[in-house]
């Protein structure tokens, strides 16, 4: 595996300010507690360590291994878990919804990442402990967002009819499911990939992802934890409380996105006046506070004493929406990163306020490394044609008119021809101009036209010339449509498994883990030899 590194403004789907989240955090200083850098983990630690009470670390760790219960194989992530007793243990985070199959290639690429950040911390502070955690996103209730993956040209989809939170899924039609993936190995039965898929069970979707992901990186130690848990929504419970007295992230969070919007952030999110829903199996709806009441639809409408006595009875029936989730996290967790998306960062930085308005420490946020994997066999495509690299960041047209032209015979050669209209229209603009000095914008107008023609009469050649190449016309679809997907990030779309074909997937996970650096910035182009 060779591995090539170019600036992420070679890709024109990154935005300037998600290029600013990953080479300049600086810029953004008023929004963050401090930027993403090797250094200041010492201050995040500082902060960290002071504020985080031990007895929260006594519910975590307890409800972690209420959760683990039922996970085979859990050596060193049950070592990893009893650490967080320990006040000097502290954890990296990345979260995700619960993609079927891990879905896009940066599920994978989030937590390998985190794990990375845990690996490089340790050296530099050896008298403290670090650990991965992923967090699952199990009361999102976007089930179209996750129902479907892409592995290699197929599209699998888990079909069902089911409601409100997703990890609370039963697995009604996912043995269908798992059988078209199963199918897709179906010449390599003896590739580890099935014993991963015959893991992938449970009595809902959370227990399923759990075992999944766990037997993906249990030799990392990965802790994968489920904020749906009454014992860690109890923690979380006195914030819940002032949201629905005060509502006081919708205040906080629209004065910063105005300061941001001043600055010329693009915000991710908007608040709503109560940035929580009400949750029970089958159902998650907005709470909504109107004439006084707080109405739940399809549920019920309660006084604010009703609403307030259901919160101390039942904290789990209470779910943070995206603007309170990551405060959720970061109260329950001795956090110092979480490691996210370009679009996700974005929106961490609309929440600093809302942070410090209940004196919780607001956790170093990181881009995580974006990757573009040319599989040996789109290499070797690459390399017929002799396309560089950088020419990959072009588009099909572009390099379809460049190989025709270095392809071609000399006739095809525009350079001669482009010299001497331009002496022309030069020739022709100081012949008018001698005659009526008045008639300057007509000879413009009468080269703009001219240089219409021979533009039209080239790219009737070019068409021509295509047809004549039309396996290297192939051959730059297949390389282009591979590595960018209807024209977006292959991390977004492509499955990991794709890189897989023959089932076997541990030797591909290590080799995409020593790709990974946490000090990396820019794009890592990973090329199969």
């Amino acid at each position: 595996m060779q591995i090539f590194k170019f600036h992420r403004d070679y890709l024109s789907q990154i935005s300037k300010q998600q290029l600013n989240l990953v080479y300049n955090q600086d810029a953004y200083l008023p929004f963050l507690n401090h930027t993403y850098s090797a250094p200041n983990f010492n201050k995040q630690l500082t902060d960290k360590s002071s504020s985080f009470r031990q007895e929260t670390r006594n519910i975590l760790v307890e409800a972690l291994l209420g959760q683990y219960e039922k996970v085979a194989e859990n050596e060193l992530t049950m070592l990893n878990i009893d650490l967080l007793l320990d006040e000097n243990t502290f954890t990296i985070t990345t979260g995700h919804q619960l993609s079927v199959f891990t879905g896009p290639l940066y599920f994978v690429l989030k937590i390998l990442h985190a794990i990375k950040q845990c690996e490089e911390l340790k050296k530099i502070h050896p008298k403290n402990k670090f650990v991965p955690v992923y967090w699952m996103a199990t009361e999102d209730h976007d089930f179209e967002e996750i129902q479907s993956l892409n592995l290699f040209t197929k599209k699998i989809t888990w079909e069902a009819s089911q409601k409100g939170p997703v990890g609370r899924f039963n697995l009604d039609g996912f043995t269908d499911f798992k059988n078209e993936i199963k199918q897709m190995f179906s010449n390599h039965p003896n590739g580890e990939i099935h014993q991963l898929i015959d893991a992938y069970q449970g009595d809902n979707l959370t227990e399923a992802t759990r075992n999944l992901v766990h037997l993906l990186f249990k030799k990392y130690g990965l802790i994968i934890i489920d904020g749906d848990d009454a014992k860690l929504k109890k923690i979380f419970s006195p914030t819940v409380k002032k949201e629905l007295t005060e509502q006081f992230s919708f205040h906080l969070v629209t004065k910063t996105n105005k300061e941001l919007i001043n600055v010329g952030y693009k915000i991710q999110v908007n608040p709503r006046e109560i940035n929580l829903f009400y949750i029970k199996d089958g159902l998650r709806e907005r709470i909504i506070l109107e004439n006084g009441k707080y109405s739940v639809s399809g549920i019920a409408k309660f006084t604010k004493e009703e609403i307030l006595i259901e919160l101390e009875k039942f904290p789990e029936r209470f779910s943070p929406n995206v603007i309170l989730r990551p405060l959720y996290q970061e109260m329950i967790l001795p956090n110092l990163c979480y490691i996210g998306g370009g679009g996700e960062v974005s929106y961490w930085l609309q929440l600093k306020a809302v942070f410090d308005a209940v004196d919780c420490v607001f956790p170093q946020v990181g881009v995580r490394n974006s990757v573009i994997w040319i599989e040996l066999a789109i290499a070797k495509k690459k390399e017929k044609i002799a396309l560089l690299l950088e020419d990959i960041f072009k588009t099909k047209d572009q390099l379809k008119k460049e190989y025709v032209q270095n392809n071609s015979d000399e006739a095809l050669h525009f350079k001669n021809v482009d010299g001497i209209i331009e002496e022309l229209k030069l020739e022709i603009t100081d012949l008018i101009a001698g005659v009526d000095s008045s008639m300057v914008g007509y000879s413009s107008a009468e080269n703009v036209k001219l240089q219409k023609q021979i533009e039209g009469i080239k790219s009737k050649l070019i068409k021509i010339s295509k047809s004549k190449h039309e396996s290297a016309m192939k051959t730059i679809d297949q390389i282009i449509d591979k590595l960018f997907p209807n024209g977006g990030l292959q991390e977004r779309t492509t499955n990991f498994f794709s890189f897989c074909p023959d089932g076997n997937y541990a030797d591909k996970l290590d080799a995409l883990y020593d790709c990974i650096s946490p000090e990396e910035k820019d794009l890592l182009i990973l090329e199969e030899s």
